[in-house]
């Protein structure tokens, strides 16, 4: 079994974890996520903490997956997951109207990305973009679309960026 499949689970207060014969759920205070059963492995849930095993004579590829997913579902329904994206340029604005995200990123018209459901997206002023939700897969999925529709420019590092997220700039042509 892998090093991460090894490692125990805690469960923190207010999350329960339940096992079906087809799913895993869990739930918590921000909401329920639910995974399919990984074959070979099994999930055993003791006095707030969940450990994983794996069936004998198994492969032991799935372990590590299982407990990395469980993990994820844990802390997105206790704690949740948010990304923070920039907008870096002359002009680019970003503004919430219901829950249609309204961006201006240089182009003829305004690009408007409708949030899926289980996400929130805020505007805490113009040029940041503030993405939260329980499932760890589709904030990242969200925000990597919203960076999408304009990503940062080798030249000059205008577009849509991660929080914190370095850009190297390429040095202009020289006549």
């Amino acid at each position: 079994m892998s090093r991460v499949a090894k490692q125990p689970i805690s469960l923190p207060k207010g999350v329960e974890l339940t096992v079906a014969a087809d799913a895993i759920s869990v739930k918590g205070p921000k909401g329920t996520l639910s995974v399919h059963h990984l074959p070979g492995v099994t999930v055993t849930v003791d006095n707030g903490v969940a450990t994983i095993g794996l069936d004998e004579g198994t492969d032991d590829k799935f372990g590590g997956t299982a407990r990395a997913l469980l993990a994820n579902m844990v802390q997105g329904v206790s704690a949740g997951y948010e990304r923070k994206l920039e907008l870096v340029g002359v002009g680019y604005r970003a503004s919430m109207a219901g829950k249609a995200l309204n961006l201006s990123l240089g182009f003829s018209h305004p690009v408007v990305f409708d949030a899926p459901e289980g996400i929130s997206i805020e505007t805490p002023t113009q040029t940041e973009i503030l993405i939260k939700g329980t499932d760890k897969q589709v904030v990242g999925q969200v925000a990597a679309k919203i960076r999408g529709f304009r990503p940062p420019e080798p030249y000059k590092g205008k577009g849509v960026r991660y929080a914190g997220e370095k850009i190297t700039l390429k040095e202009a042509k020289k006549a």
